[in-house]
């Protein structure tokens, strides 16, 4: 099927649009905090960075947002992998109704557990620490990596299983020496997805910190905004400080996240 010139024409257009509609506001941010703070002279003023990440505290909010989605990931990607494993090549007594309740983890908000969440584990005297604030992500996380890695898992070609069954591989040696390494994009998609789900979690970390000693990037913005309400250059430094790492993380795995996703829609 051959493409008219008129036709290519119209897709880039349409794609610069929608490119252009994306990137205005990031853009905006980013000038934003550059420009010159209330009181100084016009001109680039990359000292905001400096200023608000030692006024903001952002150091010690960022490496607690790490902490967390070094828990989250790790066990969100780990407990996924080998449920999406059991759901996509296992047949047991009540799996279709597991799986559906994994499904119902999916369709649930945060906003509707959370505050009996608390409650749960304030009793356990959990609140205020690490824990309260990785494990309702790590749950919510598990909803969504068992849904995507079991359809990965059921595209593979069911060969692949049997020739290992044959030349004497178990279910631990299919699943790691066949199934990840071949399942890399989407294992790699959904890491940096429960990455950046964790990393800008506001209510879970709000709530199950009552006590504020555990405050993490983007509560840390939310305080900084309350304190520098006007100063726009400084609140622009410290949002693009918290969403740097995100952004990082992305341009390193991006080509394996594109795949992934592309991968996914093809299915």
């Amino acid at each position: 099927m051959r493409v008219s010139r008129a036709e290519t024409t119209l897709n880039y257009v349409i794609l610069i649009a929608f490119a252009a509609f994306a990137l205005t506001p990031v853009l905006t941010i980013l000038a934003t905090a550059v420009s010159a703070p209330l009181g100084e002279p016009a001109g680039l003023h990359l000292s905001n960075f400096a200023e608000a990440w030692t006024v903001g505290g952002f150091g010690q909010s960022l490496g607690r947002s790490a902490i967390v989605a070094v828990i989250v990931v790790s066990l969100a990607t780990v407990l996924s992998v080998l449920a999406g494993y059991a759901f996509a090549t296992m047949r047991f007594s009540g799996s279709t109704l597991l799986f559906s309740l994994f499904l119902l983890g999916m369709m649930i908000p945060a906003e509707a557990t959370v505050i009996p969440l608390f409650f749960d584990l304030r009793t356990l005297g959990l609140t205020d620490t690490y824990l309260a604030i990785a494990m309702p992500q790590v749950a919510q996380s598990i909803a969504f990596g068992t849904f995507w890695l079991r359809a990965q898992f059921r595209a593979m070609p069911i060969e692949l299983l049997e020739a290992a069954a044959l030349d004497g591989a178990g279910p631990v040696r299919s699943l790691t020496r066949i199934l990840v390494p071949a399942s890399r994009p989407a294992i790699v998609t959904l890491l940096v997805l429960t990455f950046m789900w964790t990393w800008n979690e506001f209510l879970i970390a709000l709530v199950m910190t009552p006590g504020g000693r555990l405050r993490t990037a983007p509560l840390g913005l939310s305080n900084f905004q309350g304190q520098y309400t006007s100063e726009t250059a400084l609140l622009s430094a410290g949002a693009v400080i918290v969403a740097l790492p995100t952004v990082i993380l992305f341009l390193f795995l991006q080509r394996h996240f594109i795949r992934g996703m592309l991968e996914g829609a093809s299915r």
